[in-house]
């Protein structure tokens, strides 16, 4: 049994106010969860980035890869008494995905619901799966 009750470091109130007791939230630097899907006709690529809106996306294709990108910058001011409070925040990611050459490029498109950023690739006629056809045996 231990009757001596244990002493905290002198630091832990430092340690405590520079990581444990500060608003992380103000800084995003995670790269957004994606979903590929292929249907007979399509890819669909998701990317799950809630808390934004439909201009804070950026959707690029250049040489045969799409790039989805997002960069938010956040400035708050507070006056309190003859103090004053400054934050900022920066909210950054930038997805990049080789399309294949059998996607019509005129036809990608994307919509932003719910979270989910879903961008939807067209596939060529001649990449849609083809009709099974019978042989006549002879």
């Amino acid at each position: 049994m231990n009757l001596v009750k244990r002493q905290k470091p002198v630091f832990t109130s430092l340690i405590d106010d520079l990581f444990l007791n500060q608003d992380w939230s103000q800084i995003n630097t995670t790269v957004p969860a994606a979903n590929i899907i292929e249907a007979d006709d399509h890819f669909n690529i998701e990317l799950a980035a809630p808390g934004k809106k439909k201009s804070d996306f950026k959707i690029e294709l250049d040489e045969g890869v799409l790039t989805i990108s997002s960069e938010i910058e956040t400035k708050s001011t507070e006056k309190e008494g003859s103090f004053t409070r400054k934050e900022f925040g920066y909210s950054a990611f930038k997805r990049s995905f080789n399309i294949p050459d059998t996607v019509v490029a005129d036809q990608i498109s994307a919509n932003y619901k719910e979270g989910i950023l879903t961008v939807s690739l067209p596939k060529k006629e001649e990449a849609l799966p083809q009709p099974k056809k019978l042989i006549s045996i002879k």
